[in-house]
């Protein structure tokens, strides 16, 4: 895929549709695009570094909640009715919620800026049953920020960035893997704890929907 030739024959709608669908949950280089589209306004000029910003800011915004409701509407029912398949039980559902319902917004926010958790933070948040009173403001937040580092700072640093960029990526991938093995130490350590808890936050039997 040339994204530059993405950008010089479509502009700010290469833009929408890369990062609108990367945060919809289709593994395609929003973020890169993005980059390369700052860039491309800081060289050529005939693209405005703000509407690409608020284009990226909004399609990550849509994308998200498109997500977040696909989640909801179909991916906690597949989980509730299958997952005993991938040893998915109610109880692991019910620690996953009552994980999102504490900590959640974090993911949200902070998934924003790890690209595997870009792609499917907010499925995961409409799956596990993430109020989405509270997931937007999280999500909001976590879009427009993002829509502004990354098209702002390759605007103005121009091609350096692209050298930063593999530095950043390579520390961005370390923290989150560190962050996902401390995390899953962490549940397998207070796993009991954590199942008695969950199993108070939602007694009995899971609903269908």
């Amino acid at each position: 895929m040339n994204l530059h030739h993405l950008i010089s024959q479509y502009g700010y709608l290469a833009v929408f549709v890369l990062v609108g669908a990367e945060s919809l949950g289709v593994p395609l280089p929003g973020e890169t695009i993005l980059i390369t589209a700052a860039l491309y306004a800081g060289s050529r000029h005939t693209l405005s570094v703000w509407l690409i910003f608020a284009v990226a800011a909004v399609a990550a915004i849509i994308g998200d909640n498109i997500g977040f409701l696909i989640g909801d509407k179909g991916g906690y029912r597949l989980l509730h009715r299958y997952g005993r398949y991938i040893r998915v039980r109610d109880k692991e559902i019910k620690v996953g919620r009552l994980l999102f319902d504490r900590h959640g917004g974090k993911v949200v926010f902070f998934g924003r800026f790890v690209s595997v958790l870009r792609t499917y933070a907010a499925f995961l948040a409409g799956t596990l049953k993430m109020h989405w009173r509270r997931f937007l403001p999280y999500n909001a937040a976590g879009g427009i920020l993002w829509a502004a580092i990354y098209s702002f700072v390759p605007y103005e640093v121009g091609g350096a960035v692209t050298k930063a960029s593999h530095t950043v990526t390579i520390g961005l991938g370390a923290a989150a893997v560190v962050a996902v093995v401390g995390g899953i130490l962490i549940v397998r350590h207070k796993a009991r704890q954590l199942e008695d808890a969950a199993e108070a936050a939602f007694p009995g039997p899971l609903p269908d929907r």
